[in-house]
């Protein structure tokens, strides 16, 4: 094993186990039960989905559909992402020989420019021209920023010509929106005769977590029945709650039952697999990414005692959006540890298409088990994921470096396939 892969700390790994067990045994059931879903269904563009390894149950709890974090990928598995962008160009826009990228408006954040660097390097390697736009204001002519790693991207003002958008001269037929939309869905951008991937409405001003997890939940279930598992082991218990206002305290009530009855319905699930743990909820946003607008309760009471610094920090997001609706989720615990200072890391899995082109861990040395690793003091571990989840190994045992990084893939394109679905 080598020392980029976290180890799984818990006894109670039979479940995950058993799970890694089936998936190798069918996976011919596996694989055809997906392609036959992407013939009715066409994969996102691309997607990143945070996952989390209880030992017990293994389930999604984040899909991001503008992925920004390409830069963390191991490097030998760039020539997957090639390949992978190809095939996504093809099928949105036959002809294009060149992609416009929409970046997100954090200019100051060094981390996501290698991220959109990386990106726009994999289709100039996929033999497109690919270049950047971006929807800042201030930016009125091409900028280029040099990267920590010795990269330099270059950021050029977006123009709206008639029904097409440009930067300078150039005007491909397809426009990649790396932008989640958090602060709405831009003028410049309506109604444009390009493709535009992923489509506007895929954009955090009129996505919801609670309809993609309904989604997620369907395709678990259809899942599990083709091989013979629980969907639960696979899936997050999830209750969305309406109107809740955490400043003014208008919808708490409604919002502590639904805590109550959720960490109910996990007991009954702990009991049923004797799990000697205390059960958890999620309380997130419902829309918005960046770890902001969420919680970790293990009682109602919690929420009904929440003091105004917890009430102000659940009820911001993105942009500054303000958090009126959430979403009441199974906390998943996970028990992967990496490096000696046994920091807790989470597995994220990046696809392009319906190919599942890499992945890297989220590691937090101050946060524990049960608590959401995507905040600050988080790093990656771009190398941890030493070979590709698409290449299991029947000879070997089911938590095997190789059969576990392809039960994460199998459980990221289930993700995947409920975003397909949420867009259509």
């Amino acid at each position: 094993m080598t020392s980029g892969v976290p180890h799984l700390t818990t006894a109670l790994n039979g479940p995950l186990l058993k799970l890694e067990a089936i998936l190798l045994e069918k996976q011919t059931q596996v694989e055809t039960w997906l392609r036959q879903q992407w013939l009715k269904t066409p994969a996102p563009f691309y997607a990143s989905v945070d996952l989390r390894n209880a030992g017990f149950k293994l389930a999604p709890v984040d899909t991001n559909l503008f992925p920004a974090g390409f830069n963390n990928l191991n490097p030998s598995f760039i020539p997957l992402c090639i390949h992978a962008a190809q095939a996504a160009v093809e099928r949105a826009c036959p002809t294009a020989k060149r992609v416009l990228i929409v970046a997100e408006n954090h200019t100051r954040n060094l981390f996501y420019l290698e991220s959109l660097e990386t990106l726009r390097d994999i289709f100039q390697k996929a033999g497109m021209e690919a270049r950047i736009g971006s929807l800042l204001e201030d930016i009125k002519e091409p900028m280029s920023i040099d990267l920590p790693s010795g990269k330099k991207i270059t950021l050029e003002p977006l123009v709206r010509i008639g029904n097409r958008v440009a930067v300078g001269d150039f005007s491909p037929c397809l426009v990649l929106l790396n932008n989640d939309l958090s602060a709405g869905r831009p003028e410049i951008l309506e109604n444009l005769e390009q493709e535009v991937i992923p489509p506007l409405r895929a954009g955090w001003s009129t996505r919801k977590k609670s309809d993609h997890f309904t989604q997620y939940n369907g395709v678990a279930k259809e899942f599990a029945e083709q091989i013979g598992i629980d969907p639960w082991l696979v899936s997050p218990l999830t209750l969305q709650c309406g109107e809740v206002n955490f400043k003014e305290k208008s919808g708490i009530d409604c919002l502590a039952r639904n805590v109550n009855n959720l960490l109910a319905s996990i007991r009954a699930k702990y009991a049923e697999y004797d799990i000697d743990k205390e059960p958890f909820v999620v309380v997130k946003a419902d829309s918005g990414t960046y770890g902001m607008g969420i919680m970790t309760v293990k009682s109602a009471e919690e929420i009904e005692n929440l003091n105004r610094k917890q009430r102000n920090k659940m009820s911001s997001a993105k942009e500054g959006l303000v958090v009126d609706n959430v979403l009441v989720q199974e906390g998943v615990y996970t028990f992967e540890t990496l490096g000696t200072e046994k920091a807790v890391a989470e597995p994220v899995i990046y696809m392009m298409d319906h190919y599942v082109v890499g992945g890297f861990y989220r590691v937090h040395t101050g946060r524990g088990v049960n608590e959401n690793l995507n905040a600050p003091g988080m790093h990656f571990e771009p190398l941890a994921f030493a070979q590709s989840c698409s290449n299991p190994d029947q000879s070997d045992l089911p938590d095997a470096e190789p059969n576990r990084f392809y039960a994460y893939g199998v459980i990221a394109r289930l993700a995947l396939l409920a975003a397909a679905r949420e867009i259509a």
